[in-house]
């Protein structure tokens, strides 16, 4: 499959630290595009479908759109899409409900194949050109769990469950929370603003992260700026605990923030002439 994808709205990007020495963690481009001659789920997966065509009360079918990156719970994504069973399942989902899940695929990489946690997407706005190509918009939902694979032609649908974090054990862990959060808050913001200064900008992102969120959707609005490493945001997708996501998090940004560190501080002794 074909694909060009945006985050919406733009967002400051940066390496975490096991990727930062492949070049500098400065801004992403808008666009990428790939290709996905990918894995077979149907088998990989270790559920297959059932012998009689009828789910479980407690599962929904849902249609699995695989592409090479992870959306999360709340995030904006622009895709064009010309693969032509795509264009079928948009055609299909234009006249029902909207909403498919998306599942990460990493074509270069075998283990991604086993992926089963995905996260819905929900079509807010869709435009059909003349050669049936489809420019689309997309909010992430939910998240699921793939049970088992119902059928793969024309296009994959699975019989899914939903997934969400636990709550936490002791509810006195809220100001331990607000804490954390903080923690994760700045030191995204000192990325951005290293970052910023290695690619040439002069002024400090005017970025309001927290936005009044609530820990779980904070997680999430935070594992969307890792999308230099989809496997490590897959990692953070499937996590069922908020604080357990916030600290690995906090952890990378913190790690990604001493080698920014340590890159800033060699180009002001050296700088280029």
């Amino acid at each position: 499959m074909a694909l060009l994808s945006q985050s919406l709205p733009s967002q400051p990007r940066f390496l975490p630290f096991s990727q930062a020495k492949r070049r500098t963690p400065l801004v992403q481009p808008l666009y990428h595009t790939t290709g996905i001659k990918r894995h077979d789920h149907s088998i990989c997966l270790a559920s297959s479908n059932p012998s009689n065509n009828s789910i479980s009360s407690n599962l929904v079918e849902l249609p699995i759109f695989p592409l090479p990156l992870v959306l999360f719970p709340g995030e904006m994504k622009a895709l064009k899409i010309f693969e032509y069973r795509y264009r079928i399942m948009l055609q299909t989902l234009i006249q029902t409900d909207l909403r498919f899940g998306v599942l990460f695929s990493n074509p270069t990489d075998p283990s991604s194949a086993s992926v089963e946690v995905g996260c819905v997407a929900e079509v807010v706005k869709h435009q059909r050109h003349p050669n049936d190509n489809f420019f689309i918009i997309c909010k992430g939902q939910e998240r699921f769990r793939i049970n088992y694979i119902l059928r793969t032609k024309p296009y994959m649908v699975a019989a899914v469950n939903w997934l969400e974090d636990r709550p936490p054990p002791d509810p006195a862990q809220g100001d331990d929370m607000e804490k954390l959060m903080s923690e994760v808050e700045d030191y995204l913001k000192d990325v951005i603003r290293f970052s910023n200064r290695l690619d040439g900008k002069k002024k400090d992102p005017d970025v309001d992260i927290r936005k009044g969120q609530f820990p779980t959707p904070f997680s999430f609005i935070v594992g969307s700026y890792f999308d230099f490493t989809p496997n490590e945001q897959q990692v953070l997708l499937e996590l069922e605990d908020t604080t357990a996501r916030l600290k690995r998090e906090r952890d990378t940004l913190k790690s990604t923030l001493n080698y920014l560190t340590a890159v800033s501080a060699v180009k002001d002794a050296f700088p280029s002439q």
